[in-house]
């Protein structure tokens, strides 16, 4: 061990008038670690959120979409045939959907009714289970007419309706038929076969499943749809491959990524996330001018110390060296006691779940925690690269004392 890290050590061992420095010091080492330990809980539930809404849009949504840029489209085998045919597309499927009204005997509500094929959509959309296709599918127009065509609800679409699996609603779609009168609304029964939940509220209170050949004569569009929803092997490189489908399909087609469709909505909570790491940072602000102070009411009580030092031979680099080596102990073991204080914290959050969310207003029923590396260890490098800075000045006034006045005056 260096003389400048045992005298250093030495330092933390205070009596006397060092009492106050050493409380100074202790009060420091906690403000750091309690700085630490809230940034990690806070970018934790943040990184949580995203990556959790991230989950729930991508179970309910396709990673892309093909869409036609006049609108819905017929012939899409063809289309539907190419797209499955790119190397790092796992699944395809097509769809329609509509603006519609949905009644029962508590109300009319508005929803986005979609057409899908049951044979291929539980590739891509992961909510609807494959025995509620099934039976869907065993509901369908398209093998007879004679029975009523089913319907899946979102939970809260349900609940607002009143309605469970077996009872019958009524649907009016804008624009499903030309009559000499003009435009003349669809109207159809349907039965529903059961609900799902993807635990986003304004999904769950507006979106309505059928088949794609039910919802194709209902709005007497035969052959024809709104897109093609896809889902790749690669999430993250979606946006490429959105790129390279275009190439092939060519105008007019055009494709778009998760990434894309909800791009505000991300970008909001990455700003979000970045604002509050520059709020928190400034607990650390404060706890370093703690440590600076303790740093330099240090220097002014070891005058003497630091005078017979030098006028041993000790070098500037020595002398600054024992003062940054007691303040990076300080930032040190602040971080280390703080990080594993937030984990804990965070640890705590995950498993007993005790923090209830409205569901109304929020995304997610609990507060979501997702501990990221790359978020740990910025908290961990700001924190220390803080407390460094903040032992620059006091140990830059430890160098410059003259040795003779020190003595002199200091004694």
């Amino acid at each position: 061990m260096s003389y400048e890290f045992f005298i250093g050590r030495r330092y933390f061992r205070a009596k006397g008038k060092q009492a106050v420095i050493s409380l100074i010091s202790f009060l420091s080492t906690v403000g750091v670690a309690v700085g630490v330990m809230v940034m990690i809980v806070v970018i934790a539930v943040m990184s949580g959120a995203e990556v959790e809404l991230r989950n729930r849009m991508i179970s309910v949504t396709s990673h892309l979409v093909v869409m036609h840029q006049g609108g819905p489209f017929s012939g899409y085998p063809r289309i539907l045939e190419q797209v499955t045919q790119h190397q790092d597309v796992e699944a395809a499927t097509p769809y329609m959907y509509a603006q519609a009204m949905l009644r029962s005997q508590a109300g009319i509500f508005g929803s986005v009714l979609r057409g899908i094929d049951p044979e291929t959509a539980g590739k891509v959309i992961r909510i609807l289970p494959p025995d509620l296709l099934r039976q869907l599918t065993g509901n369908s127009l398209s093998s007879d007419p004679a029975p009523i065509p089913g319907i899946i609800l979102g939970k809260e679409l349900a609940s607002r309706l009143k309605v469970g699996t077996g009872d019958l609603v009524s649907l009016t779609v804008p624009g499903g038929s030309r009559r000499a009168i003009g435009q003349v609304p669809a109207m159809r029964r349907l039965r529903v076969v059961g609900t799902f939940e993807s635990g986003l509220y304004e999904f769950d209170k507006s979106m309505a499943y059928i088949t794609l050949a039910d919802i194709q004569k209902i709005l007497r569009q035969p052959d024809t749809i709104t897109g093609i929803e896809v889902r790749v092997r690669d999430l993250y490189q979606a946006g490429t491959i959105a790129e390279d489908i275009m190439k092939q399909l060519k105008f007019p087609y055009w494709s778009q990524d998760w990434m894309q469709t909800n791009r505000n909505l991300f970008s909001a909570l990455k700003l979000q996330k970045t604002v509050m790491f520059i709020i928190l940072t400034l607990i650390i602000l404060v706890s370093a001018f703690n440590i600076a102070s303790a740093l330099i009411m240090m220097v002014m009580e070891k005058t003497g110390d630091i005078a017979i030092l030098k006028a041993m031979g000790a070098t500037d680099r020595s002398i600054r060296k024992i003062f940054v080596f007691k303040g990076m102990v300080i930032g040190v073991v602040g971080t280390f006691f703080g990080a594993i204080g937030g984990f804990v914290i965070c640890f705590l959050i995950k498993r007993y779940e005790f923090i209830r969310l409205p569901t109304d207003v929020y995304f997610f029923p609990t507060l979501p925690v997702s501990i990221e590396a790359p978020d740990v260890i910025a908290i961990v490098l700001a924190t220390l690269a803080i407390c460094f800075f903040a032992t620059l000045y006091p140990a830059h006034r430890a160098v410059r004392l003259n040795p003779i006045d020190a003595l002199r005056y200091g004694g």
